[in-house]
């Protein structure tokens, strides 16, 4: 008789399983991930608005936490569960998640303003890092949601390929089902 498989095989296999009944999964975590980076640095991005004190930088980070955590919701709307896509959530997700790239890079402009001007330009070094971290810190954040946007965009893709894995268990017993007398009658 086959063991039936344990372990770490076996916790690989459930999470696939899990995986291919909820292929949405993978750009909820990309996106969640993206929103955890920038929540976590937001201390460098409240320094950098302090610091330069260029127009609107405070509305756009504000509005990047808004448009994230609503982003967010309105994907977990856009894919209930055991029924098919919320169209309109999906979209007004997109469009979130638009306003948020757009947040960051106007950001990043007001902070390379700040850095290049003629007059009175900051040095992003010694004391005022954390400008060039905040940067950085943008650069990277777009680069998260661009990935989380190009996973919820191909979903349609791998989530094929995800339910063409083979996950069964073979059990030996199963294996010679013609042997099974089902003529109903006792021996």
């Amino acid at each position: 008789m086959e063991k039936n498989p344990s372990g770490f095989k076996e916790f690989l296999r459930k999470r696939l399983v899990g995986l291919k009944r909820k292929p949405h999964m993978i750009p909820l975590v990309m996106l969640a991930i993206a929103f955890l980076y920038y929540s976590l640095n937001l201390t460098q991005v409240s320094n950098t608005t302090a610091r330069i004190q260029g127009p609107g930088m405070g509305l756009a980070g504000f509005a990047t936490m808004l448009f994230s955590i609503l982003s967010l919701v309105c994907f977990l709307n856009a894919f209930p569960h055991r029924k098919k896509v919320n169209i309109p959530m999906l979209v007004l997700m997109l469009l979130m998640t638009g306003v948020v790239l757009f947040c960051d890079i106007y950001y990043g402009g007001r902070i390379t303003a700040a850095i290049t001007r003629a007059e009175n330009a900051i040095d992003p070094t010694g004391n005022n890092a954390f400008i060039a971290n905040a940067a950085r810190m943008l650069h990277v954040h777009i680069a998260l949601l661009a990935i989380g946007l190009a996973l919820v965009a191909l979903l349609p893709v791998y989530s094929k390929l995800l339910r063409r894995i083979n996950t069964n268990i073979q059990v030996e017993e199963n294996a010679d089902m013609g042997k099974i007398d089902i003529s109903g009658e006792d021996a």
